[in-house]
């Protein structure tokens, strides 16, 4: 069972669950009216190749099986996509950075689950170009960009027929099924008190729609506890306050642009990102210019850090997140960033006007780590039902875990087929001696 409001990373999930066990049923419950509401619609659809995060990351290695992945199944179903290629376009004072990062992706290799002919060519390749070699590419850079990174492999996709097409492969399959508008209000472990350890598991309690009465109970076997922005708040329910797991929310805002400055661009170009306190700037990639598949040209995300309110206890103790949706009351854009968003974007395309930025739309990313934080990785917690039941020396071959995705925010996209094949294949079946539930 997936549960919480899954986008991509859920959907391909519940894909690879159906497909390795066909014989099993999987229910994915997502408490909006259709799937992606969150982060996976609101985003840059950028399929991106692996540049910016530590070599070992997960962000790394799943960025790049999840990209050459993503070019497959998007080839292959018809998934409207496009190669593209990037500039990340530096001044001198920041041509060390992009030097490193060619550096490093010249280093990288292609990692587990790779098909063997891909050791044949190199997993990120890139180019270290001058500036004028940048304006052949891009003849409205500015003068002070003096070199740049060419990513041949970054792309762009149609994020919502990704998901359709993934929906499809699910309620296809015979033992998938979607439950919309179902709300996951209380997770407990369960313990039968029986010797069969098939008789463990997670009770899942819900509700569909708006009612407020009685919902439904569902045993879940294993519960991949995939809830975007909220997965925090499933875990937090069961952990001792000590262990919590603390949130940070990250809004960022984009703005369409029609006006100069612009003349036929055809890549996706990055600045170097503030790299602020880090010398890698893992918060923000910085205002970037991206592209739709009908050319229609973008800038952002920005980065403004959201506080989710709390609510005061009689013991005068403080919930923190006590209102799981905060977050879709700053999702309506408005002209308030677009100064800043013009002032960022002038310095590699000066020509822009800031009469050419309107308002476009708003996305919200879970972030581990907060404003002063430096990289943190995705994080995938595993936890079985005895844990929390204080029930000790279990040794079964077959155990019943309840597996929270945490932190997925980009490359989570790029990295969703990646996620799913890891989750399902090392996790649940290398685990579990490839029986699962």
């Amino acid at each position: 069972m997936i549960s919480g409001n899954p986008g991509v990373v859920g959907l391909a999930i519940a894909r690879q669950l159906v497909q390795r066990f066909p014989s099993k049923s999987t229910f994915l419950v997502e408490r909006h009216g259709r799937a992606g509401e969150e982060t996976s619609s609101r985003n840059s659809e950028v399929i991106h190749a692996g540049l910016y995060y530590p070599a070992n990351s997960s962000k790394t290695q799943l960025c790049l099986r999840g990209r050459h992945l993503m070019y497959e199944y998007c080839q292959k179903h018809n998934v409207p996509h496009k190669k593209v290629g990037k500039l990340v376009v530096a001044r001198n004072d920041q041509r060390s950075y992009i030097e490193g990062l060619h550096a490093k992706a010249r280093r990288l290799h292609w990692p587990d689950h790779s098909p063997p002919e891909l050791k044949r060519v190199q997993a990120l390749p890139t180019e270290l170009i001058d500036g004028d070699r940048a304006r052949e590419l891009e003849p409205d850079l500015s003068r002070d960009i003096v070199a740049a990174l060419w990513s041949p492999e970054t792309g762009i996709v149609d994020s919502h027929a990704l998901m359709e097409c993934l929906e499809k492969d699910i309620t296809e399959s015979g033992g998938g099924e979607l439950a919309y508008q179902t709300r996951v209000v209380r997770v407990d472990p369960h313990e039968a008190g029986t010797a069969d350890p098939s008789d463990r598991g997670w009770v899942v309690q819900t509700v569909t729609g708006n009612s407020e009465g009685d919902g439904d109970a569902l045993l879940a076997r294993t519960l991949i506890n995939c809830s975007g922005l909220s997965a925090h708040l499933v875990l937090n329910a069961l952990l001792p306050k000590r262990s919590r797991v603390p949130m940070y929310y990250g809004r960022g805002s984009y703005a369409s642009y029609r006006g100069p400055g612009v003349q036929s661009i055809s890549h996706l170009i990055y600045p170097c990102p503030d790299t602020g306190r880090t010398i890698h700037g893992f918060q923000s990639l910085g205002t970037h210019l991206t592209l739709d598949l009908q050319g229609k040209i973008r800038f952002g995300p920005d980065l403004d850090w959201l506080d989710p309110p709390t609510i005061r206890r009689d013991d005068n103790t403080f919930v923190d997140d006590a209102d799981p949706d905060f977050w879709q009351k700053h999702l309506i854009p408005d002209e308030t960033r677009l100064g800043m968003m013009y002032e960022a974007v002038k310095d590699y395309l000066p020509g822009v006007d800031l009469s050419g930025f309107q308002p476009d739309y708003c996305g919200v990313r879970p972030k581990l780590v907060g404003p002063q934080g430096g990289f943190n990785d995705f994080e995938f917690r595993t936890h079985y039902p005895e844990t929390f039941l204080g029930i000790q020396g279990h040794q079964d071959k077959v155990r019943q875990p309840m597996i929270s995705l945490l932190g997925i925010e980009s490359p989570g996209l790029t990295s969703s087929l990646a996620i799913a094949e890891m989750v399902v294949e090392d996790m649940l079946c290398a685990q579990n001696g490839h029986e699962a539930e």
